[in-house]
């Protein structure tokens, strides 16, 4: 029956609201969990995914010692050779030490073990590095194979070697002053070597460009051979005179190229614990000195050129010439007029000063400007002084300069000076690197005619002849020069007893070639009795390279010419 209930028919009861509740919270959190546990999974996967990829890039990685900083490829340096090929200075490689502080056991037992190696560390100053908790500390740069071969018996845990480029220098003393010295670092720190990386090695070095392969020679001008002989020549001169210093240059009058030049006292670049000692100095280019009578080849030359002045002048040298309280006399005075050849040859500082006052005061101080004597030198080298002169000249000043005092100038541009004076009256500045005539020539300045370097030539042989000069004679070989001996200045004051001696020479004086300078300072008496003038120690270190040299330097000996000072041959 429609409507009609079934009492025997089971009917669902309605579920209450708890039950209700409680499945719907069920289902809830079961999702939940699910969520957070397929999160963490992902973000652990993550991790180690990315740490077996950087595995994986590492495994590919060129091995490197632990802590150590990366090789640097910056401190590769050009060889520098002399002019015929032989090598000055190259890199080669070397091991330094250095400690990783944090693997380090026992400060004190490292220490003391490399002490029986390395006697000179600093235990102080090696402790704290040790201690400092650091990845990595240098301990000592640029072993020797032994040390490094010891040390490594020593088994400390915690240090390593690390190979390095260092600069090493076979001839030594010999072209320290030339080629110069690196730090370090390998970084040009004087001499050429410091002048090449202003050329552009450093910045390609900051780059990291420098490859050594990619690295030319650098060529200088300077012949090795030549170099010995002037360095073995002033070093024998240095002890024989017992004085306190000497130095000498060969240039090469065409072209103003610097052959060979040295300087004692010197240092051994490989080993340079004495290059900042204070007699530790180039005196051919960074020492300012009263060049003396050597100077009297510029005077002449001035009275010459001015037209003012012959061969055939004469200069009233009968006495001292007295200007405020200053007395100018000559050293072995004639008492006499002297022609102005005669000036020259007996070295007069009377007749010298006659030249000067002729041509006047700013004439005298515009010559030696144009001639570079009172003009910082313009070379590569690094190491050049700035010439010192008079504020304001006054009469006085240009007297006194006429012979080589009140003014200094250095070695080196006293001897491109008297190139000029030789060459036929053009001025170059002096070069380290080769050079070839015609290029020294695109750059040359005329600063005298050729008249005058004629007349130059002539009194210049005339001096070796006959004059002060006779001592640095070389038969065969046609030698001119002009001697300069200058008292030293001291507090002010000058000292009889302390002189600056030097010689300038050119030959062969037919058509000189090359230019030839030595100083020596504070010579004293090679015997008892006799004198230490320029003449007779500075005059014969000149003979001796002259000698010794010529034939390398491809001046044939000619000894059918022994004696033309005669102006036909100019």
């Amino acid at each position: 029956m429609i409507g009609k209930l079934n009492p025997f028919r089971r009917t669902r009861q309605p579920a209450d609201d708890t039950s209700i509740v409680m499945d719907s919270a069920r289902k809830s959190t079961g999702g939940r969990t699910r969520n957070r546990v397929v999160m963490t999974m992902a973000v652990f996967f993550g991790i180690y995914a990315i740490i077996g990829g950087r595995l994986v890039y590492l495994g590919f990685q060129d091995p490197m010692p632990s802590g150590a900083p990366a090789s640097r490829v910056t401190a590769a340096r050009p060889d520098i050779v002399d002019r015929n090929g032989e090598v000055l200075a190259t890199d080669i490689k070397t091991s330094s030490l250095f400690a990783e502080p944090r693997h380090i056991v026992d400060a004190d037992e490292a220490i003391e073990k490399l002490s029986t190696v390395l006697p000179e560390i600093d235990y102080e100053q090696t402790y704290n590095k040790l201690k400092s908790g650091a990845g990595f500390v240098w301990l000592q740069r640029q072993l020797t194979p032994r040390q490094q071969s010891e040390i490594m018996q020593l088994g400390i845990p915690g240090v390593g070697f690390r190979t390095e480029t260092r600069r090493f220098y076979p001839a030594g003393p010999t072209t320290a002053y030339i080629v110069g010295l690196t730090n370090i670092d390998n970084q040009g720190i004087s001499g050429l070597e410091k002048y090449i990386d202003g050329q552009g090695l450093a910045d390609l070095q900051q780059s990291g460009l420098a490859l050594p392969k990619d690295l030319a020679p650098v060529r200088l001008s300077i012949d090795l051979r030549v170099q010995h002989i002037v360095h073995d020549e002033i070093t024998a001169a240095m002890e024989r005179y017992k004085a306190i210093a000497a130095g000498a240059v060969v240039l090469n009058a065409k072209t103003g190229e610097v052959v060979a030049m040295a300087s004692v006292p010197d240092f051994d670049p490989n080993n340079p614990i004495h290059a900042q000692d204070k007699d530790r100095l180039n005196r051919m280019s960074a020492g300012l000195y009263e060049m003396g009578s050597t100077v009297k080849s510029f005077t002449t030359a001035m009275a010459l050129d001015s037209g003012k002045a012959t061969l055939n002048s004469t200069f009233d040298a009968t006495r001292p010439i007295t200007i405020g309280r200053q007395t100018i006399r000559d050293f072995h005075g004639k008492g006499r007029v002297l022609t102005l050849p005669e000036v020259f040859i007996y070295s007069s500082n009377i007749g010298s000063a006659r030249e000067a006052d002729i041509v006047g005061i700013e004439g005298h101080r515009e010559f030696l400007h144009r001639l570079g004597i009172l003009e910082r030198m313009q070379t590569e080298l690094p190491e050049v002084a700035r010439p010192v002169e008079p504020k304001v000249w006054k009469k006085v000043h240009s007297i006194t300069a006429s012979f080589g005092h009140g003014f200094t100038t250095t070695p080196l541009q006293t001897a491109v000076g008297a190139a000029a004076l030789m060459n036929g009256g053009y001025l170059m500045n002096p070069t380290f690197l080769m050079r070839s005539a015609e290029e020294a020539m695109a750059n040359a300045k005329r600063v005298i005619n050729e008249k005058t370097s004629a007349d130059m030539r002539y009194l210049y042989r005339l001096n070796a002849e006959k004059g002060s000069g006779k001592r640095a004679e070389v038969p065969g070989y046609r030698v001119g020069g002009k001697t300069g001996t200058a008292e030293k200045v001291v507090n002010g004051r000058y000292v009889s007893g302390k002189r600056f001696n030097a010689f300038l020479a050119a030959f062969p004086m037919d058509d000189p070639q090359y230019i030839v300078l030595s100083v020596i300072d504070e010579p004293q008496s090679e015997k008892p009795g006799m004198g230490a003038t320029a003449g007779l120690n500075a005059a014969p270190i000149v003979a001796n390279i002259i000698r010794r040299s010529a034939a390398m330097l491809g001046v044939e000996p000619d000894f059918g010419h022994e004696n033309t000072a005669t102006l036909a041959s100019y």
